[in-house]
Order: structure tokens, then C-alpha cells, then sequence
């Protein structure tokens, strides 16, 4: 690629932020997207090309915000959907992109996708998770372990 222009994000500083814990706007004790609007002057400043949020979709928060239950609207706990525009619009206007993590394969119970996928064997989000049959005498099918602590499976009727 030596005559090409190379990506954007080759050699780009991408500054990470964790909206829980990165800026309070609200003073609740919970970070938030006003928060971190606030702060993007100071990290443009520091020379960053973007950020990175980690998860801030509406979730039913048992794992922080990874389990998503709607990748379509913003957790009340970090603002609205106009906070999160009102980010990007100032972020553009810093030269920062915006980069969202999409965790697609971390989605709650509560989401549209695993209520479909769990209706039955054969509808079309059937495979978009793992289901696996108890072994003949009613143990688990595998030793796979929870970050949570004990089995990653669980019986589901």
C-alpha cells in the first residue's frame, strides 16, 4: 500500500470509554452520554482521531450493558437517543469518529432475537444461539463454565 492512502484507522488513536464509569453529567452516580459529551474537547486535546463507546444500549444491566435487550435505543440509565446524537454531532465537529462497540453475540433474554430463537427448533433465529440437549441422564451437555460462576447451561423447556 505504499502508493495507496491507508485506512483511516491505520495508526489512528482510538480512545476507549466506558460510559458507566467515564463522566457524570447528572451527578446520579452513573456515568452518561452528557457526560461524555462534555469531556470530548479534552479528549480531542489529547490528540485522540476517535472513541470507542462500550455498550450503552437499553439492557436489563446483570452484566453492566453487555446484555442487550435493544441495540435501537439508548439504557435510560446513560441518556436518550438525542444524547447519543447530540454526541456524535459534537464529537464530528472535534474531528473525532465515532466508533460503537456492537456486541451482537452478548444479548440479554430480554431481546427480541433469543424470544424468537427460543420459541422452538425450526423458526428462523433457531441457531442464533446455543441450545443444547441434557445429556441422557440429565446433566449438562458440556463442562463450559459461567464468568458468572458455575454451569453455563442451564434446562431450557
Amino acid at each position: 500500500m505504499k502508493d495507496q492512502q491507508l485506512p483511516w484507522w491505520r495508526g489512528a488513536v482510538i480512545y476507549q470509554i466506558y460510559p458507566r464509569s467515564f463522566s457524570d453529567a447528572n451527578q446520579d452516580g452513573i456515568g452518561d452520554l452528557p457526560g461524555i459529551t462534555q469531556q470530548l474537547p479534552y479528549v480531542a486535546a489529547l490528540g485522540a482521531d476517535a472513541i470507542w463507546l462500550s455498550p450503552f444500549f437499553r439492557s436489563p444491566m446483570k452484566d453492566f450493558g453487555y446484555d442487550v435487550s435493544d441495540y435501537c435505543d439508548v439504557d435510560p440509565l446513560f441518556g436518550s437517543l438525542d444524547d447519543f446524537r447530540t454526541l456524535i454531532k459534537v464529537a464530528h465537529e472535534l474531528g473525532l469518529k465515532v466508533m460503537i462497540d456492537q456486541v451482537l453475540s452478548h444479548t440479554s433474554d430480554e431481546h427480541a432475537w433469543f424470544q424468537e430463537s427460543r420459541q422452538s427448533k425450526d423458526n428462523p433465529k433457531a441457531d442464533w444461539y446455543v441450545w443444547a440437549d441434557p445429556k441422557p441422564d440429565g446433566t449438562p451437555p458440556n463442562n463450559w463454565l459461567s464468568i458468572f460462576g458455575g454451569c453455563a447451561w442451564q434446562w431450557e423447556s
